[in-house]
């Protein structure tokens, strides 16, 4: 039987998919918006408010693993959708609910571009929920950074150690990059 994303564990995660980051790509921001009319033309535009390229791969001249992120802001009753999920499992996605955490609701996520086979596609992460909900807040994250690129940088030398002492621990990478995230997100709002 062929594996599937769902079939997983944590430590498959960590051992098929470790933290790689390549140099800034030019082709990122094309690769997003080859992607996002590839979604405008498949999927009604009804669900959708906005769709946004977001993460390293979004803030020019950062080191980022090569993942395509896209925020996708959708009206509230349109959250965990079944047409909607199903409209994005047709175009290739997993999809997963985000489980809520500390300030943030449960949003659903999508992925595609996995392969158990080595063989390198590019990968897509998709973020879909509501416009109220935090997940949001990385929206504005991504402009400061843009608008600072001393600060942008900072945030690349923490991935780049993070990278180095958590290559096979997804979750510890993630970890160690929110107090900077969180700082950042301050100075966003206090500029």
């Amino acid at each position: 039987m062929k594996k599937t994303l769902y079939d997983l564990t944590r430590d498959d995660w960590n051992t098929l998919f470790p933290i790689e980051l390549s140099e800034h790509n030019v082709n990122w921001k094309s690769i997003f918006e080859a992607e996002k009319n590839r979604i405008l033309e498949n999927i009604d535009h009804s669900f959708f408010n906005r769709i946004e390229h977001f993460g390293s791969t979004s803030i020019p001249n950062i080191k980022a693993k090569n993942y395509i992120d896209l925020f996708i802001e959708i009206p509230k009753e349109l959250l965990f959708n079944k047409e909607l999920i199903e409209s994005f499992e047709k175009l290739g996605y997993s999809f997963f609910e985000v489980p809520a955490r500390e300030d943030i609701e449960a949003y659903m996520s999508f992925a595609k571009g996995y392969n158990f086979e080595g063989k390198k596609e590019q990968v897509f992460h998709i973020h879909m929920c509501p416009k109220d909900n935090a997940m949001a807040n990385q929206l504005n994250f991504r402009d400061y950074l843009i608008e600072n690129p001393t600060r942008a940088k900072e945030y690349e030398q923490l991935k780049i150690e993070l990278a180095s002492k958590y290559r096979n621990d997804r979750g510890a990478y993630v970890l160690g990059k929110t107090d900077f995230v969180k700082e950042t997100l301050n100075l966003y709002q206090n500029k």
